[in-house]
């Protein structure tokens, strides 16, 4: 992945909302392999599926983006990420790209690896790069199980509650 593609999905988030426009995001941006595979060693992946400890080497993606907040701009702010977010994995779609949204991150850890400075604090990661895995969106059944899980021939089954459930009135 080329940077310029990052960056035309960082100005995504750019124009996106952001709570009293104090606009506090910012990011570090790698399509490096090398900042890459340090990047990985710090991420949490898929917590349901007890058995897959992520990609695999050749699977991995190919870049990441990691969100975060200038402390010294506003703090704390509450939904600012993920309006970014979504822009820049909407963004991704539109290019043909997959991306996934991180939260199970060692913050701290990955801030140190990359010499963050104190006043930025890690909020997520973004992991992107081209789909390697067929997504299958299921209804929750009526058990009520919301987990996702993957099927003998490797499909992503991700069940979503039905429409009729969410929208209240």
């Amino acid at each position: 992945m080329e940077l310029e593609t990052l960056k035309d999905l960082v100005d995504l988030a750019r124009l996106s909302a952001s709570a009293a426009n104090m606009q506090p995001l910012k990011y570090i941006l790698s399509c490096d392999p090398e900042k890459n595979s340090l990047i990985f060693s710090f991420l949490g992946w898929a917590a349901y599926l007890k058995d897959w400890p992520g990609p695999s080497e050749g699977e991995r993606p190919s870049a990441y983006i990691i969100m975060l907040e200038d402390t010294r701009i506003g703090h704390p702010m509450h939904c600012d990420h993920g309006i970014a977010a979504q822009s820049i994995l909407l963004g991704a779609t539109e290019k043909g790209l997959g991306g996934c949204m991180i939260g199970s991150v060692d913050k701290q850890g990955l801030g140190r690896a990359l010499n963050v400075p104190d006043y930025l604090e890690v909020l997520l990661v973004l992991a992107l790069g081209q789909p390697r895995e067929n997504v299958v969106i299921d209804t929750v059944g009526p058990n009520g199980d919301i987990k996702y899980w993957r099927d003998s021939e490797g499909a992503h089954h991700v069940p979503k509650r039905l429409l009729d459930e969410i929208i209240i009135g």
